[in-house]
């Protein structure tokens, strides 16, 4: 039996509060938007509601032609709260320093926010640490709003956190200066690198260790128990197939493919043990590895707007060509006809 089609990932519907709010404050009623995109109050009030993340890039999108404002996201990061971000917001309000929040915001992302081709992450070291957020490239006006929102973001909720305003060492950006990048002005006067390697930013030692004035210790260790059985949850019932999928969306990339032994080392198992598992299963790791392509490629061609020459390289393959050949020997249809019919049909 197949496994259902992969998605790109989703996100908690809190984050279009964000986006609504920054629609208003354009003095602009997001309503309308949001109601073409199904998001009604029933739809925003339910508990753990989610929204794919190439339909939240959608609704950006449309949102900054409707707004005429194309630094948007950067907008959007100023009008963000904590409690946004579900339980792992609310946990990270109750952190008892900055250090702590920023952890605790990376180590649950799952509860809030599942990106298949990556996951943010904090790295510590003497002198401070970087926050870092995954994004899923090549950039275009569809999801260069996405970035700047998460940036912009954790600045806002780390400076309410401590109570002062928070000042980045730096701040690194994957993508290009946009047309709009006076606009990142807002952020501060942290110096600010384009086409960097990676979304990020730096904290010292001393913002760090900044302390929030409304923690709780009782109810810190209550909220973090919560995430973590909420997330021992989520990973629990997944199949040894599940968890090599979700290990291959990060690794597929630029050329080339991960192998079984690359694989099995990420599972601290030995190469042996994880074939003989597959088989008992009844898979193997080229099936997977095919199947994770094909499911990643129809969801690229279908819910974004990158060419198919990158979606070949974001999937390993050497060439397009390459790429062509094998999605056509999948769908008995060239990626082209593909995204034509999938047009045709909404």
């Amino acid at each position: 039996m197949k496994p259902a089609p992969m998605r790109l990932g989703d996100l908690s519907v809190g984050f279009v509060h964000t986006l609504a709010d920054a629609i208003l404050s354009h003095g602009l009623d997001p309503q309308p938007l949001l109601l073409q995109y199904g998001l009604d109050p029933a739809r925003l009030g339910a508990a753990g509601a989610r929204l794919s993340i190439p339909r939240y890039m959608r609704l950006g999108h449309a949102a900054i032609q409707l707004t005429g404002d194309p630094g948007l996201g950067l907008r959007m990061g100023q009008l963000s709260r904590l409690s946004q971000a579900g339980l792992a917001g609310v946990t990270a309000a109750q952190a008892p320093t900055v250090r702590e929040a920023a952890r605790t915001l990376t180590r649950f992302e799952a509860l809030y926010g599942s990106n298949y081709r990556g996951q943010s992450s904090f790295h510590e070291d003497a002198e401070g640490a970087w926050l870092r957020f995954y994004s899923i490239s090549p950039y275009n006006a569809y999801n260069r709003f996405v970035v700047d929102s998460i940036i912009a973001g954790w600045l806002r909720q780390l400076s309410s956190l401590s109570g002062q305003p928070i000042q980045a060492e730096r701040i690194e950006i994957e993508f290009a200066a946009p047309d709009y990048s006076e606009r990142y002005s807002m952020l501060g006067d942290s110096p600010i690198q384009f086409d960097a390697e990676s979304n990020q930013l730096r904290l010292s030692q001393n913002t760090l260790a900044l302390r929030n004035p409304e923690h709780c210790p009782s109810t810190w260790q209550w909220l973090l128990q919560l995430c973590e059985r909420e997330l021992e949850q989520l990973t629990r019932t997944r199949s040894l197939r599940e968890r090599i999928t979700r290990l291959l969306g990060p690794m597929l990339n630029g050329g080339r493919e991960p192998d079984l032994e690359e694989v099995a080392a990420r599972l601290k198992l030995p190469t042996w043990t994880l074939r003989r598992k597959l088989a008992e299963e009844g898979t193997q790791f080229r099936e997977i590895l095919n199947d994770t392509r094909r499911d990643l490629a129809m969801t690229y061609i279908r819910d974004t707007e990158l060419a198919f020459g990158e979606i070949a390289y974001l999937l390993g393959f050497a060439s397009a060509q390459a790429f062509q050949r094998a999605f056509k020997r999948w769908n008995s249809q060239t990626p082209g006809e593909f995204r034509r019919s999938q047009r045709h049909s909404t």
